[in-house]
């Protein structure tokens, strides 16, 4: 899985509850905008495919951008803009996700420029991840140190999160540490149902009982 550009995210990425931000409340609006675009993507990632599934992370990342040029300085939008086009990168694939993959990584610096604290430090999940999967220089900006950076700054904003964990592990596994890795994931397992998001958990669940299984056989 190292070093290939095929991005499921989910902000965050990634345990991210649309209505908290920095402990306080979100303005109604960019909670619901938020809320829309979570839902919608956890449909585009986990149930549709094909054309239909390229159709949908189109119309996506459209929307997400005329979200972020409305609410410019609300860094939940811009990592859910980051999300959706690092997603994007994955289902397209190839060396033409590689476009997506840079323009999700400038989403993700701008959210964290803004509030990197922001929906549980799910910038820095995604970021992180992206810096992982993505090919080093001179083909992309991968990098293997800034990942394992990224990763655990966000494991230590939200150590209990599904996803803060379950990208982590998944890292920990590419690197080999094995142990480690297995660690996390049964952390991931056993985070806090979102009850907001149901799909995106049965899809993240699913895909931690994968790697959980993959790293006890390497052990």
């Amino acid at each position: 899985m190292k070093k290939q550009i095929m991005i499921i995210l989910s902000l965050t990425l990634f345990s991210i509850p649309a209505i908290s931000q920095n402990g306080g409340n979100m303005r109604e609006d960019i909670a619901a905008t938020i809320s829309s675009l979570q839902s919608r993507w956890a449909i585009a990632n986990y149930e549709l495919k094909g054309d239909k599934q390229l159709k949908a992370f189109e119309q996506l990342i459209a929307d997400v951008g005329a979200a972020t040029s409305e609410q410019s300085k609300e860094a939940g939008i811009w990592v859910w803009s980051g999300i959706i086009k690092s997603t994007f990168a994955g289902v397209k694939g190839g060396l033409g996700a590689l476009k997506y993959a840079k323009a999700a990584k400038s989403d993700l610096d701008q959210a964290i420029s803004i509030d990197g604290n922001v929906l549980q430090g799910s910038a820095y999940t995604s970021l992180g991840t992206l810096y992982y999967q993505v090919p080093g220089w001179p083909i992309g900006f991968g990098d293997d140190d800034k990942a394992e950076e990224l990763l655990k700054k966000a494991v230590a904003i939200n150590p209990d999160g599904i996803d803060s964990n379950y990208f982590y592990a998944q890292y920990l596994l590419g690197e080999k540490h094995y142990t480690q890795a297995e660690q996390h994931l049964l952390k991931a397992q056993n985070a806090a149902p979102r009850l907001q998001r149901p799909l995106a958990d049965k899809g993240r669940q699913a895909e931690i009982t994968v790697l959980l299984a993959e790293a006890r056989k390497k052990q």
